[in-house]
C-alpha cells in the first residue's frame, strides 16, 4: 500500500507499487464486464429478448461470419452502456473497450446508433442517414457490417445463441492488457 495523501506529494517508488498491483488486478475488469453483461438481462424497454440475449446473439452472428475476436468481444459489449444510459451508451462502450481493441473496433460501436438508425429512426422523426456522416471514414464498413448484419437483426426469440459461457474465454483474452492508457 501507498501512504500518499495527495498526489503531488507522491513519489516514483510508490506508483511503481500502484503499477504493479494495478497490473495484478487486470483480471477484475473481464469479471466486472461479464457481470454487467449479465446484468443486461434484467434489461428489456419494451423489446421481445432482453438486452443480455441481444449481446449474445449480436456476439454469436458476428462469430459465425467470421469476426476477430477482439470484434465479436466488441459486438457482445456494444451495448453494455445500457446500465447507465441508453442515449449515450455507444460511447460508454466504447470508452470501456477504447484502451482494449483496434480504432476501427473502438469507432464501430462509437458510432453504432448513426449506422443502426437506418433501421428505425424514421419511426422516431429522426434522419435515417446519419451513417453518411461517416462515409469515407476506414472503419465504415465493418460499423455498416456491425450494424446491418448483426446488431439490429440479433432481436429473435427463435434465433440460436451461443451462451455467454461460450464467450467469457475471449472476454478474458481481450481484456487482459490494455493496448494504451
Amino acid at each position: 500500500m501507498t501512504s500518499f495523501p495527495s498526489m503531488d506529494v507522491s513519489t516514483r517508488e510508490q506508483w511503481m507499487t500502484i503499477v504493479e498491483k494495478t497490473i495484478a488486478a487486470q483480471p477484475r475488469v473481464a469479471e466486472q464486464l461479464l457481470s454487467m453483461i449479465k446484468g443486461l438481462s434484467a434489461i428489456t424497454d419494451g423489446f421481445s429478448i432482453d438486452q443480455m440475449e441481444h449481446a449474445v446473439q449480436t456476439a454469436t452472428r458476428a462469430e459465425r461470419e467470421g469476426a476477430d475476436e477482439e470484434v465479436i468481444v466488441a459486438s457482445l459489449l456494444h451495448d453494455v452502456g445500457k446500465l447507465i444510459s441508453v442515449p449515450n451508451h455507444p460511447m460508454i462502450a466504447a470508452e470501456i473497450l477504447r484502451p482494449y481493441v483496434r480504432e476501427d473496433v473502438y469507432r464501430m460501436v462509437a458510432h453504432h446508433q448513426d449506422f443502426q438508425g437506418r433501421h428505425y429512426y424514421e419511426h422516431l422523426g429522426m434522419n435515417p442517414n446519419l451513417r453518411e456522416n461517416h462515409v469515407g471514414q476506414p472503419w465504415y464498413e465493418l460499423a455498416e457490417k456491425f450494424a446491418d448484419r448483426w446488431d439490429q437483426k440479433a432481436f429473435d426469440p427463435g434465433y440460436d445463441s451461443l451462451p455467454l459461457e461460450h464467450f467469457e474465454p475471449m472476454v478474458r483474452r481481450v481484456f487482459a492488457k490494455a493496448k494504451s492508457i
